[in-house]
């Protein structure tokens, strides 16, 4: 049964440090520490050292841990929500709507959404609720299809028709019998969003385009231990290998409730 769900755990292990790491630590994020300034590890209070400007650099890959955790989470849910609404009125509508709709999804799909989410961040700014927004708004297409699909097959089952014929309204049959049917696949689809969004998330901050200064993100320090890696290996090889744990950890999970609710 843990092995089974290994994955999930290492997963839990991670957001359970990048939460409580902050409490237990004598340094912040951004706090600099001028005595200290490229300190090498398991030096004084700084077990993993400090950057090039005296920031300790366990504390900001808590930090950034976060954020990038958050900022996947929150678009997740806004692919979630999207691509639900579009799927189940595309599916259960039918005829020229599902059409339209569909040859809509087919269209953005065409698109490189990677050129939207910079448009959008180079139009409207750099904040760190349009990153939420801009990636969601781009990851909710399989979504979509998915939903449209379960809701296709779902709409023709007895106990729909039953429910139809007894003069339900739509929006009653939708939100009490179809959507507690595909509640598993959505699940299951929205877990493996989430690693998506960590790199597009990851991509954008190593570009400069994702989340700003003072805050950080596995993208962020990254970036900056890639620029310093001559110096200290360490400063790329600690975000390195905590956002490829994370994105293996949630890409097999996510597969794996795929494969059950499938």
């Amino acid at each position: 049964m843990l092995t089974r769900h290994f994955p999930l755990v290492i997963v839990l292990v991670i957001v359970a440090l990048a939460l409580l790491l902050p409490w237990l630590m004598p340094w912040t994020y951004d706090q600099i520490d001028w005595d200290a300034v490229r300190a090498p590890a398991f030096s004084g209070s700084h077990i993993f050292g400090t950057d090039e400007i005296g920031r300790d650099r366990l504390a900001r890959l808590a930090a950034g841990t976060r954020i990038t955790l958050m900022v996947a989470i929150a678009a997740a849910l806004v692919s979630l929500i999207v691509g639900i609404a579009w799927g189940a009125t595309a599916g259960w509508v039918g005829g020229r709507v599902d059409e339209v709709m569909m040859r809509i999804v087919d269209g953005l799909y065409a698109l490189p959404f990677m050129f939207i989410v910079i448009l959008l961040m180079v139009v409207f700014g750099r904040s760190i609720l349009l990153v939420f927004v801009g990636i969601g708004l781009v990851e909710w297409l399989t979504m979509a299809r998915v939903v449209r699909g379960q809701v296709m097959a779902l709409k023709q089952r007895p106990f729909i028709l039953a429910a139809e014929a007894a003069g339900t309204p739509p929006i009653t049959i939708l939100w009490k019998h179809i959507l507690p049917n595909i509640a598993g696949v959505a699940l299951a689809y929205l877990m493996l969003t989430v690693p998506q969004v960590v790199m597009v998330e990851s991509f954008l901050s190593f570009l400069g385009l994702g989340v700003q200064e003072p805050l950080t993100s596995l993208g962020i320090l990254v970036k900056e231990g890639a620029d310093d890696m001559d110096m200290t290996p360490l400063g790329l090889l600690l975000p390195g290998a905590v956002l490829v744990v994370l994105l293996v950890c949630l890409t097999v999970e996510g597969e794996r409730l795929r494969d059950r609710f499938s």
